[in-house]
């Protein structure tokens, strides 16, 4: 199945182009002229990347990044007209994976998706280690049949804790694997999301001790 990406844009003729360049490139494309009716469709299915505009009429483009990354980890490429750097930094750190300024060329927004989806390896196969099941399509991760509620990050420090059980990551692993700038970040901030990952897993079923703690070491997953 081809990797399916959603458009948020509400002007019909860049949206035109940015779906002709995808579909070239053999993606499929949904495209919603609202922010609210995008947090709506990914919540629905999940897609493999979302592009969004900033300039969008309901709701600002910022905050519809904010609202995602409460429930998906999934790929965000911002499009706008707005080219300082401030928003720029803001788009980044409420949680994008890349920047573009219109005007653009569709050829290189193609690029840089397919670069993207590589990188974030959105399109492989979902995995089950014990009974925890990570679909790291849909950016999901169950355990007992059911599906947690996790933040970005903390998704990401349990799918790289499920990928290879029992293994020892320390925090400096972690915090460079699961972090976009982990030299901005804090040790502790492991420690915190590995708290709250805890936490949730009880909440799921109270004898789960699935994480163990490695003093002077790191964390690991026992399955």
């Amino acid at each position: 199945m081809n990797p399916q990406i959603l458009l948020l844009e509400d002007e019909a003729s860049i949206a035109d182009a940015v779906v002709y360049a995808l579909q070239t490139e053999g993606f499929s494309v949904v495209w919603k002229m609202l922010g609210q009716e995008g947090i709506a469709s990914i919540r629905e299915q999940v897609p493999s990347l979302v592009i969004l505009d900033v300039g969008l009429p309901d709701i600002n483009g910022f905050e519809v990044c904010k609202e995602i990354r409460k429930f998906s980890d999934v790929p965000i490429v911002f499009l706008t007209a707005r080219k300082e750097e401030i928003d720029r930094i803001v788009g980044l750190e409420i949680g994008a994976d890349d920047y573009i300024v219109k005007p653009f060329s569709p050829r290189e927004l193609a690029a840089r998706v397919k670069a993207i989806l590589k990188r974030t390896n959105k399109n492989s196969p979902a995995t089950t280690q014990g009974a925890f099941h990570c679909d790291a399509e849909k950016g999901r991760i169950t355990y007992a049949g059911k599906t947690l509620d996790l933040t970005r990050y903390e998704y990401r420090l349990l799918k790289i804790l499920l990928a290879s059980p029992g293994r020892i990551f320390s925090r400096d692993e972690l915090m460079e694997r699961a972090w976009e700038s982990p030299d901005a970040s804090m040790d502790r901030t492991v420690d915190a999301h590995i708290k709250s990952l805890r936490a949730k897993l009880k909440e799921t079923d109270s004898t789960c001790d699935a994480i163990k703690t490695h003093r002077g070491m790191g964390y690991s997953l026992e399955i």
